[in-house]
């Protein structure tokens, strides 16, 4: 008797899901994707150095310095970032746009 009331309930429910809603019109295509762009400008080049006992990292596109990453022997490392294309470096602790959250190791094992 159940097996027969789902049945029946199913065969109701199916005309009514295979309904669209009026009023819907297909989606436009979507744009092609841009054109690659490929050769050696779009990749950075990059010269590591060892000064004193830090290592540095020089990033540069089409001969421009536009960020430097300063990896010291004890600590964590740090970036110096031209933001605006002007050639003055603003020093950042990480990459990530935003606020600074401060942090401090409280133990360590």
């Amino acid at each position: 008797m159940r097996t027969a009331l789902a049945v029946f309930i199913a065969a109701l429910a199916l005309p009514v899901a295979a309904q669209q809603p009026p009023g819907l019109e297909p989606l436009p295509e979507a744009p092609p994707p841009p054109p690659l762009i490929e050769g050696d400008e779009v990749e950075p080049e990059v010269t590591i150095v060892k000064k004193g006992e830090d290592t540095v990292e020089e990033y540069r596109v089409n001969g421009k310095l536009y960020m430097i990453k300063v990896t010291p022997p004890h600590g964590t490392p740090y970036y110096l970032v031209d933001r605006k294309g002007e050639g003055s470096l603003e020093r950042m602790d990480t990459l990530e746009p935003g606020t600074s959250v401060p942090m401090w190791v409280l133990k360590r094992w």
